[in-house]
This record gives C-alpha cells, structure tokens and sequence, in this order.
C-alpha cells in the first residue's frame, strides 16, 4: 500500500478522479468508478471490489484513517498491495468531491459486471426488472427499496445510463452493492426468468388487475418501464400477468421508484402471511 500526497487540481491523477465522475465512456475504458462516502465504500468492500486509489482529506476523515483494522481499510482489497492512499487538502477535497457530506472519502474502484449466470437466486426469488430507465437518481431509488424488501436481484434491461454513474450510487447509497444489480438486454431477462418458471408480473395500465389480487408468493419479477413510454411489447407479451396500482386522482402515473417499492412491499406482505 503506498501513500502520496497531492496538493494541485491540475496533478494528472485528480483529473483522471474528475474525469471517472463525469464519463461514462471513461468508466468503461479504464474499467474504473467513484465511490463517495464512508457507508458506500463500505458496502463496496463488503461486496468484494477492489479499491485501486483511494483519496482521503485528513481534515475531515482524521489523520489516522484508515488504519488496517478499519472497517473501510484497503486490506479488504486482494490487491491492496498495489493500492495507492492519496491525501489531499481540504481546499483541493471541496474541488473535486462530487457531493458534501461524504466524509472526506473518494475512492477510484476497479469495475466489476455481474451478469445473469452470476446470480445465485433461492427457490421462489423476487427479482426487480426496470427497462430503459434513464435517471439514475430513479434507479438508485428502485435499489435502496430492493435492499430494503430483501430482493434477491435487480434486472436493468436495456440500461441507458451505466450502472456505476456517481448520481446513482449516491441515491442508493450504496444498494448497487447490496443487492445483485445485472445490466442486460431484456431478451436475455425474459429468457432467462421464463427458463427458470419465474412468473412475469408487468406493470401497466391496460389489461391489468390490481397488484394485491395477484399472488406474488411463488418466484416474481416485478417489471416497470419509463414513466413516459411505459413497457414495449415484448415485456407486455411475456407477461404472465399485468398489474396496476389504483390511481384515486387526475394524474394516471406515480414516479417509478414509488410505484417499485409499492410492488416489491406487496410481495414482502403476502410472503409473510
């Protein structure tokens, strides 16, 4: 484990932290993200990725962080023998930190991408699907609800932001860790949840009955769409049934996060009747 300290916004590996926040296409080639805060890198760890820089601002994290007994120590990583601790400044931490309250702790983590044959699911799993959900403070949103209903797996279909962007790590806190997050294509969801008999539960307005009339206690995937286009056919036609939640009111939607934990809690209930 080596440390350096750096004090200049223009040192070249504060530009390569900056630039892992900002694109996506940089994340991918250089098969790095950022992770803020003390709880996130936490359940990063815990979760088996491994950290390659960390940045910490000994004024705000203190000065003996992170020890290797720590929770959030770099000994968690299989290759903390090539990590590297960079301190910086409290000044130069306000530049780059991509949002308060993150304990004086950034990390530069090596990219890891679960896919569907990773997934050890128990017998009658609840799986979250969101196809082409593009805000990632609705997917982050969708993941802290997964955590919080014991999903056994999220399914993003046909994803239009990427898995590891800072704005949905934020709204999850850390639940894109947590909880078996696969980005795939939705053919290859379909196939894969028919292929193991787990029923199909889409949600939308046409055809549907109301989401606590369907029994949710054999293996589930509860599916959702954008809120402006909805679910495309294809999810509509594998459907094993069509859900909706009732609108008392003149809208005809609820943002997808709200809508996502509605469902996953009904299936909760039901499983513990």
């Amino acid at each position: 484990m080596r440390r350096e300290t750096v004090t200049s916004a223009s040192n070249p590996k504060i530009r390569n932290l900056l630039l892992l926040q900002e694109k996506s296409k940089a994340r991918r080639e250089l098969g790095l993200f950022v992770v803020e805060g003390r709880r996130e890198l936490e359940h990063c760890l815990e979760a088996g990725y491994s950290v390659r820089t960390l940045f910490v601002c000994p004024e705000i994290a203190g000065k003996d962080f992170p020890p290797c007994h720590s929770e959030l120590s770099l000994c968690h990583s299989e290759r903390s023998e090539e990590s590297l601790i960079i301190e910086i400044p409290e000044s130069l931490y306000r530049k780059v930190a991509y949002r308060e309250s993150t304990e004086g702790i950034i990390a530069e983590v090596e990219y890891r991408e679960l896919t569907l044959s990773d997934l050890n699911l128990p017998e009658n799993p609840l799986i979250m699907v969101l196809e082409s959900v593009e805000k990632p403070g609705n997917l982050g949103a969708v993941l802290r609800s997964a955590d919080a209903a014991g999903a056994d797996a999220v399914l993003i279909c046909d994803p239009i932001t990427d898995l590891y962007n800072p704005n949905l790590i934020r709204a999850s806190i850390g639940a894109v860790f947590t909880v078996p997050t696969v980005a795939c294509s939705s053919e290859e969801a379909i196939a894969f949840l028919q292929g193991r008999g787990i029923q199909i539960l889409t949600a939308q307005l046409q055809d549907s009955s109301l989401y606590y009339d369907v029994d949710m206690r054999r293996g589930t995937a509860l599916v959702m769409g954008t809120e402006s286009t909805g679910l495309t056919d294809q999810w509509r036609k594998a459907a094993s049934a069509h859900i909706r939640i009732p609108m008392l009111g003149r809208l005809d939607s609820l943002n997808v996060s709200v809508s996502a934990a509605i469902l996953l809690f009904e299936a909760v209930r039901q499983r513990q009747i």
